[in-house]
């Protein structure tokens, strides 16, 4: 039998504390990595501060996620550019906000665009302009059909899956109603683009100190509570797209809107009459 040589004893503790490091890196890495993280989407052409209306809107939907469901976040929000390809696609769910007309991205840019969107990503466009038609909006239309010329925006419709997606909508509304509804782009029967005029990023946003720094209206706190949820609603979509389709959620949602299929009435079985026996029926006692 063969014993470890003495420079190998004198060796091993090191080597042990090497891939306990080693070990505690890939673990860190990996624990990262499966955290969702959403990408703020910058165009070129606009200074910062214009492109990013509300800089503060994805950090709490992020916050308010992870609070409402048992999705694990990245709390830093990437900002990306559609020059970056690879970083693109690190994020299932992009958000491009605007209150101004914008220059439309070159055509690289959008085949950038195009393939993520293609190959399962997931685009929420938002209007903080706070009311519909405006020069946001006109660059949005402009961008979309040169994006895709043959899927163009359609109102999404109140049977969709993505108002069911976690919670159960009827009117998706942000800081304001400006339209009561949401415009798509279908691919192959997924949403891979989701289109708001209602400032949804002025509803979530808030500052460190705890604070709302926009008022909803008409709607209030109520109705900032829908924007939420709205939001969750599309994380989760991105995510999951249609598994919520499937007949097998229905009992789950049922009971998700405290409603109860009446059950059918059951007669209750007639009663029988106990049989009586008469005097001259009696048992005779059995003889002592």
């Amino acid at each position: 039998m063969k014993f470890p040589s003495l420079a190998f004893l004198r060796l091993a503790p090191a080597l042990l504390g090497v891939a306990v490091l080693l070990l505690a890196q890939v673990g860190w890495g990996f624990g990262g990595q499966d955290r969702l993280a959403l990408g703020q989407l910058q165009l070129g052409g606009q200074p910062a501060a214009q492109a990013v209306p509300r800089p503060d809107a994805l950090a709490r939907l992020l916050w308010e996620l992870e609070k409402r469901t048992s999705v694990e976040v990245s709390p830093e929000i990437a900002q990306v550019h559609l020059g970056d390809a690879t970083a693109l696609h690190r994020h299932p769910l992009l958000y491009l906000a605007g209150d101004r007309a914008f220059p439309l991205p070159s055509d690289d840019e959008l085949a950038n665009l195009r393939r993520h969107l293609q190959l399962g990503g997931l685009l929420l466009i938002d209007s903080a302009e706070g009311r519909a038609g405006g020069a946001f909006d006109q660059s949005v239309r402009v961008l979309l059909a040169k994006l895709f010329p043959q899927a163009p925006l359609a109102r999404l419709p109140e049977a969709h899956v993505l108002f069911r997606s976690f919670y159960l909508l009827r009117v998706p509304v942000g800081r304001v109603i400006a339209l009561p509804y949401v415009e798509t782009v279908q691919l192959r029967g997924r949403a891979a683009i989701v289109y708001s005029q209602n400032d949804l990023g002025g509803a979530w946003a808030r500052d460190r100190y705890g604070q709302w720094q926009h008022d909803v209206v008409p709607g209030g706190e109520v109705q900032r509570e829908q924007a939420l949820r709205l939001g969750v609603n599309l994380v989760m979509y991105a995510l999951c797209l249609d598994y919520k389709a499937d007949q097998v959620h229905v009992p789950f949602i049922m009971r998700r809107r405290a409603w109860q299929p009446q059950l059918p009435s059951i007669a209750p079985a007639p009663t029988l009459p106990i049989p009586t026996l008469s005097p001259s029926a009696q048992p005779v006692p059995p003889s002592p």
